[in-house]
């Protein structure tokens, strides 16, 4: 089968992180706005090419104070560095449905390679006839190697926002017409 274009269903999308937050907890939140180009062959995924793009200002931690601070040139300078974007370079087999993707992450102007470990859920037809494909992927990226450095010395040691932020996504995608 020859590489084919996938759409992200707007309705059956997640991307959810967690941080820790003073040494002792986590906070999680989500992103509500992103997108994904992909090219596939469900067959053959590790010739797959993906590229993910983030609106930052989208970001949710159920508090809006918090929020308003991670969109602040704190954090995400989302005025001046609106979108996260990732875009694969190598897809690895890895064991059944599972795979290392591997690509360069920008935050804040600042692009590092990564690796996501991803699984390749399944192929199906919705009701409607449409050929849908599903994935789950998961990584940590360490937030300082992109600037965001803001931090906040504890009175009892350690710090207020932990360095590494873990990711969680699940879509599933429809054929492109």
């Amino acid at each position: 089968m020859a590489k084919t274009k996938w759409k992200l269903d707007e309705n059956h999308k997640s991307m959810e992180f967690v941080v820790k937050h003073m040494m002792i907890s986590k906070v999680k939140g989500s992103f509500k706005d992103f997108e994904a180009s992909i090219e596939a062959d469900p067959e053959e995924l590790t010739t797959a090419d993906i590229q993910f793009e983030v609106d930052l200002a989208s970001i949710n931690t159920q508090n809006e104070d918090r929020d308003n601070h991670l969109r602040s040139g704190d954090f995400f300078d989302v005025e001046n560095h609106p979108k996260m974007i990732f875009k694969s370079t190598k897809v690895v087999r890895t064991g059944d449905g599972e795979y290392d993707v591997t690509g360069d992450l920008t935050i804040r102007g600042t692009t590092n390679q990564e690796t996501f470990k991803a699984t390749f859920e399944g192929a199906a037809k919705d009701p409607y006839g449409n050929d849908v494909v599903a994935f789950s992927a998961e990584g940590k990226v360490n937030r300082k190697e992109y600037g965001l450095t803001w931090n906040v010395p504890l009175e009892a040691g350690g710090v207020l926002v932990g360095e590494d932020v873990k990711f969680t996504i699940e879509t599933e995608a429809l054929k492109a017409e």
